[in-house]
């Protein structure tokens, strides 16, 4: 059984997140910008189906992204090298949001409700979440958007319209993390996409130590590099 929280309960310990599922940690609460801030700072995450109550998770083991350790092929960095494609950062937040809630639909259904879309869009406007955008042309055709404590940047979903377009995405946001100094992308669950990258499964407890030395409460602006500071 998991804790069906109240607007002002706590967070159980992560520790006490169940195994299968893996990482469910509780039901209930809000989506409030205070309770979404607590969740990441202790390494928790909502992630729940449209008819489903809100859903937190703290998986063992984590899969983490280390901006320095990111493999790029080398047919993604011929793409990179071709600037096919346009990129920004936070010029489209809630377009982004809402072209990941549709990807996500078309295929397995979507976590990301209207009520996420406007938790998330409020996290933005103060500052915490960003969104990585890209254009062909005029047309947004690829991104991922996520939240940034300190030096730790949580990926919550990215979409691609076109072929490489939201790995491009994510390849900036590697740049821009080293750049900035930012340690670790969180990945949240394990994928052969993801690790196809350079991603790698740690143990929560290890997650809970980045978390402790690396994230902080106070909001982070961001400006997207493209000068590779990597091997790419």
């Amino acid at each position: 059984m998991i804790p069906f929280l109240s607007s002002d309960d706590p967070f159980p310990p992560v520790e006490s997140a169940l195994r299968a599922p893996n990482g469910l940690l509780a039901a209930g609460g809000d989506l409030s910008p205070e309770r979404l801030l607590a969740a990441y700072r202790e390494g928790v995450f909502p992630w729940f189906g449209e008819d489903d109550p809100i859903l937190w998770w703290s998986p063992d083991p984590r899969m983490v992204l280390y901006a320095r350790e990111v493999h790029v092929s080398r047919s993604l960095n011929k793409v990179l090298k071709a600037n096919r494609f346009r990129l920004t950062l936070d010029t489209a937040f809630p377009a982004v949001v809402r072209a990941c809630a549709e990807a996500r639909r078309d295929h397995e259904g979507t976590w990301i409700t209207p009520e996420m879309l406007a938790a998330y869009v409020e996290l933005h406007r103060r500052g915490y979440a960003h969104s990585v955008e890209t254009y062909r042309g005029d047309r947004l055709v690829g991104g991922l958007y996520g939240v940034r404590l300190g030096r730790v940047f949580f990926g919550e979903s990215m979409f691609s319209r076109e072929r490489d377009a939201s790995k491009v995405a994510l390849a900036r946001l590697v740049e821009t993390s080293v750049a900035e100094g930012i340690v670790v992308i969180d990945c949240q669950m394990a994928s052969a996409h993801l690790e196809s990258l350079g991603s790698r499964r740690i143990p929560r407890g290890r997650f809970q130590a980045l978390l402790r030395e690396h994230a902080s409460l106070a909001p982070a602006p961001m400006s997207l590099h493209h000068s590779p500071p990597l091997a790419l």
